[in-house]
């Protein structure tokens, strides 16, 4: 990532500019965040920014390479097909606009397992990854025997346009057919997109592209 930001710096660019030109997708910034508008930040526990960046990209059969940076701190992680991946991570950022505030959902890195646990506070998401050694036995562990490896808090309505926008490239890029080639086990999670779509242009006050 620096390098490619390096790479680009030639001459008077804007940071937004700079990221537009690197290999990381603008997914889920807000665009009041261009350099002519600074709305005051609201602080919820935790400082809150609506910056948020996720991709989700197919790789060699049965595989795809998850990534998530908030601006400040990123994380990745390499996801295999035995669990139903893709289809899990749209239903876990679905369950947030329903009566329950935590939701879980585990990626299977073989032999580790990736947990995600999203806690619904007001409007905003805490995320964090907890990564345990082993997912045949830890499937059912508390959370905190897990390691600690990311963790925001982002707005709800950014997570889910992230989302949202990284499965729509990932069938677009592919096609629903050449997603079950790739992936293997499962076809592409189009009701599942279309769901978190409709909850979220719905409920949330998102002013981006869709």
């Amino acid at each position: 990532m620096e390098e490619e930001l390096l790479a680009e710096a030639a001459g008077p660019r804007s940071f937004g500019e700079l990221v537009e030109a690197t290999s990381w997708p603008v997914l889920g910034r807000d665009p009041s965040s261009t350099p002519l508008y600074r709305p005051p930040q609201t602080i919820r526990g935790d400082s809150v920014t609506r910056s948020l960046h996720f991709n989700w990209e197919l790789g060699g059969s049965g595989w795809a390479t998850c990534r998530i940076w908030d601006g400040a701190t990123k994380h990745r992680d390499v996801v295999s097909y035995c669990t139903n991946a893709l289809a899990d991570l749209l239903k876990g950022v679905t369950g947030l606009y329903g009566l329950h505030d935590i939701q879980r959902f585990s990626f299977d890195l073989e032999p580790a397992e990736a947990r995600w646990v999203l806690r619904r506070r007001s409007d905003n998401v805490h995320i964090t990854i907890r990564h345990f050694p082993d997912m045949s036995t830890s499937f059912d562990a508390p959370d905190g025997k897990g390691t600690l490896v990311w963790t925001s808090t982002r707005p709800r309505t950014s997570l889910a346009h992230a989302v949202l926008m990284a499965a729509e490239k990932v069938r677009r890029t592919h096609g629903e057919d050449g997603y079950l080639q790739k992936w293997g086990l499962h076809a592409f999670p189009t009701t599942e997109l279309e769901t978190l779509r409709h909850l979220h242009l719905a409920a949330d006050d998102c002013a981006l592209q869709h």
